[in-house]
């Protein structure tokens, strides 16, 4: 079993909570303590059900949590390029990662049903 930190999704997930970060501080005050926190907060879970998920022999209540997590953030995501809160770059550049890890998300689940 491979240490959490070394995981390709680890990493890809990493990156993308880097970017939340970066991209929520730049958030009016209005959406920084609302949407801004939850998505940082759900980024996070995401990195806690690798970290459970690898752990784990039982890895599929964990992968579920993930998927969950996930559908979570892609809503918010997609609810700030709605609002105009990120711009269109950043958009592409989250949506990038969102695809990545999520074909890993996924491709990591079906080795285990």
């Amino acid at each position: 079993m491979a240490l959490s930190e070394e995981l390709p999704i680890y990493k890809d997930t990493y990156k993308l909570i880097q970017l939340i970060f970066q991209y929520t501080k730049e958030f009016s005050r209005e959406y920084k303590y609302t949407l801004g926190q939850d998505m940082k907060r759900d980024s996070i879970k995401l990195v806690r059900s690798i970290y459970r998920a690898n752990r784990n022999t039982d890895k599929r209540q964990y992968l579920e949590e993930f998927l969950d997590n996930f559908e979570i953030l892609k809503l918010a995501v997609r609810l700030c390029a709605d609002l105009k809160l990120i711009s269109i770059r950043s958009m592409a550049e989250i949506s990038k990662m969102l695809e990545i890890i999520g074909k890993q998300a996924t491709a990591w689940k079906n080795r285990y049903n």
